[in-house]
């Protein structure tokens, strides 16, 4: 067996469920990936719009603005099989949280009883079935079917989402180049989701090694595509936009495990 398998990191017990595209080992092994993640302002009111309903409210607020995230992984090495992966984000709060802002939270472990800062995913591409049915079928994850090309060398990245229908057609580009960038802490994560009307929060524990990069030498293009993930968006005031911030992980590994229920 290969030593990252072997690795006391992934030595957890796992449970089966099935999904229509077979049966499935939880939580999801990741052994090997890299990721690039890029922060955005957008105002706050349009980000609001995007919660309705979800229970949850924005939590990385100043000044009339609100973060949103995409992110991209290239996952090389999993216990589900290679795929590529894109994420349109919100930092969030749960509605009953009596905290304004939990910015201090992203620089805490997220097996803190306390820690309620997590992400609501708005849209989840991917580039196989097995994993698309996985995150719909297990967690309520917007996830669906599309080419997701990859490229990060040192200094540049080009990276993209291709709408599913027309692959001619881009859903969102993020390309430019990255600078040296400074270490900086790998972040787990908590997700916030809703299945069959029950909502679940989903622990997502990660390690590799992470650079923080300016974002002014990269740009965001929503392109010609009429996907929801394009009209979203562009809704939120995103079509040519500026990162405030990248990140890069190299050697990314995590855990995706089951969602737990929560009101």
């Amino acid at each position: 067996m290969n030593s990252l398998h072997n690795d006391s990191f992934f030595q957890v017990p796992l449970v089966q469920r099935t999904t229509s595209e077979g049966v499935v080992d939880f939580p999801i092994l990741y052994f090997d990936a890299r990721c690039v993640q890029a922060f955005f302002w957008c105002k706050l009111a349009l980000v609001e719009e995007k919660l309705i309903g979800t229970g949850l409210r924005p939590a990385m607020v100043w000044r009339g603005s609100a973060i949103v995230g995409l992110a991209f992984f290239e996952y090389l090495n999993t216990s589900i099989g290679l795929y590529n992966e894109a994420g349109l984000a919100i930092p969030v709060l749960p509605s009953t949280s009596s905290h304004s802002t939990r910015w201090l939270q992203l620089l805490q472990d997220v097996e803190h009883p306390g820690h309620e800062l997590g992400f609501h995913i708005a849209h989840l591409p991917v580039t196989t079935n097995a994993a698309c049915a996985a995150g719909k079928e297990i967690w309520g994850y917007p996830k669906f079917v599309t080419d997701i090309p990859f490229s990060l060398s040192e200094g540049r990245l080009n990276v993209s989402v291709r709408d599913p229908g027309d692959g001619k057609l881009s859903i969102a580009e993020l390309k430019g180049q990255l600078g040296a960038g400074v270490p900086t802490p790998t972040l787990s994560l908590l997700l916030y989701s809703s299945l069959a009307g029950q909502r679940l929060r989903t622990k997502v524990n990660v390690r590799g090694k992470t650079r923080l990069h300016a974002g002014a030498a990269t740009r965001l293009e929503v392109g010609a595509s009429d996907h929801p993930m394009a009209d979203t968006m562009r809704q939120l005031g995103l079509s040519t936009a500026i990162p405030v911030a990248l990140t890069t992980t190299q050697g990314f590994q995590s855990r995706l495990n089951l969602g737990v229920p929560y009101r």
